[in-house]
């Protein structure tokens, strides 16, 4: 077979470069399953630990931003305390204003 691979050469002999190919690749193929068997089971138990190495923390920008609902329990909380010290105020007391002319 020209071109080709012959594990019998023509004297005979067993060509053995094709078998050492065929061994390291092997080889190699057996280490990457065996390394990822092993990062597999390594990921299922500290699966939180990666998982916060990839989580993208929340913005400081975002987290200043007033929301809709904060803004709203800000004007209740205002207004309460508007409340409060009108009623603290004595109603009938009369506010006068003098003025001085020169």
């Amino acid at each position: 077979m020209p071109g080709g691979y012959e594990v019998i050469g023509d004297d005979g002999f067993i060509d053995y470069h094709v078998h050492e190919a065929w061994n390291e690749t092997t080889n190699v193929y057996l280490v990457v399953i065996f390394v990822s068997f092993g990062l597999f089971m390594y990921a299922k138990r500290k699966k939180r630990k990666i998982m916060r190495l990839f989580s993208v923390p929340p913005a400081a920008e975002t987290l200043s931003e007033p929301t809709v609902s904060k803004i709203h329990l800000r004007q209740l909380e205002m207004y309460s305390i508007s409340r409060k010290y009108d009623y603290q105020q004595p109603q009938n007391q009369a506010y006068s204003v003098q003025l001085s002319l020169e």
